[in-house]
């Protein structure tokens, strides 16, 4: 008879690590600090809190489903997956491995958010040099406020002639 071992907390977070962003493959849903939580509960109840990187955003369903399977995939059965739109996801909960990585993907990562502003007031300020991501020029300029996703700016490198996009401080 086997004996069924209980599954560790930091398994489950390394499970998790696994799992990746379906908008930017390089990121996983760890680094970006979209799991904000991850307990093990009575009668080894998992569950599994994420908060979406804003809201509406497409990406939440797929990232979702992908946590169903890779527990699924790992032999979890008593687990939940809770979505929390209380708490406010933010560029600054990403981790700063996740933001160089973003960088060699050829996207300018965010800074640390500006104390007091928020996405939308970030919006309305005037605008930002952001540095490009492949030869580390500041002579860029805006294109768009909206690249690829909502999250995302299109950005133009004078320097290396590249287009690049900016993800926006939220």
């Amino acid at each position: 008879m086997k004996i069924k071992q209980p599954i560790a907390e930091s398994q489950i977070w390394s499970w998790l690590e696994e799992v990746t962003d379906p908008e930017i493959p390089v990121l996983n849903v760890v680094e970006m600090g979209i799991v904000r939580n991850v307990e093990i509960g009575k009668y080894d109840e998992i569950t599994v809190k994420i908060t979406p990187t804003y809201s509406g955003c497409p990406a939440m369903n797929a990232i979702e489903n992908e946590i169903h399977k890779k527990l699924l995939d790992k032999g979890a059965s008593n687990y939940r997956v809770v979505t929390d739109y209380k708490e406010i996801w933010t560029t600054d909960w990403m981790t700063n491995n996740a933001k160089q990585k973003l960088k060699e993907y050829g996207i300018a990562p965010p800074e640390k958010t500006p104390a007091g502003k928020d996405f939308l007031t970030s919006l309305k300020s005037q605008q930002k040099i952001v540095p490009c991501p492949w030869c580390d020029s500041m002579e860029t300029e805006l294109q768009s406020e909206f690249g690829s996703t909502a999250c995302k700016a299109q950005y133009y490198c004078n320097e290396c002639l590249q287009p690049f996009e900016y993800f926006k401080c939220i």
